[in-house]
């Protein structure tokens, strides 16, 4: 029970910032990325206020163990492979055409209107199909 309480706490924080900071704002973020238009520079401070605190939250957690269960990740892998530069060019193009990430998408379905609900369903079936696209590339081209 004492779980799902923080993951509560901490689910609602993020929404909420996500929604303070703008990133549930589908213009606010094809703003960031029309840098040769009417670019919009402010989500960087967004950015900047999210990789501050955590690069101190990782070096905090070394050696620790969470309060509530289980363990820290590990650090990601550095090795640049086939899916994270696949992953990252399909997660930047549909950042780029809808203006949404699966946080905020979430975030933004009480009050985004029909268009978040069709980018949501979309993200849903690309989440189901990812598994079985990269079953079928492992198995034509196997990756190193």
């Amino acid at each position: 029970m004492q779980r799902l309480v923080f993951a509560f706490i901490a689910g609602g924080l993020f929404g909420a910032g996500l929604f303070i900071s703008g990133m549930t704002d589908t213009s606010k973020v094809q703003g960031w990325l029309d840098v040769f238009g009417h670019w919009d520079p402010t989500l960087a401070f967004v950015m900047g206020g999210a990789i501050l605190p955590m690069a101190v939250a990782w070096a905090f957690t070394r050696g620790r163990k969470p309060l509530v269960g289980g363990d820290f990740p590990a650090p990601a892998e550095p090795k640049l492979g086939r899916n994270l530069v696949l992953g990252s060019v399909l997660f930047g193009a549909g950042w780029g055409l809808a203006g949404l990430c699966p946080g905020p998408s979430v975030a933004s379905l009480s009050y985004g209107g029909w268009p978040h609900w069709v980018f949501f369903a979309a993200m849903l079936a690309g989440m189901f199909a990812a598994p079985k696209v990269r079953a079928r590339l492992d198995t034509a081209v196997p990756a190193e």
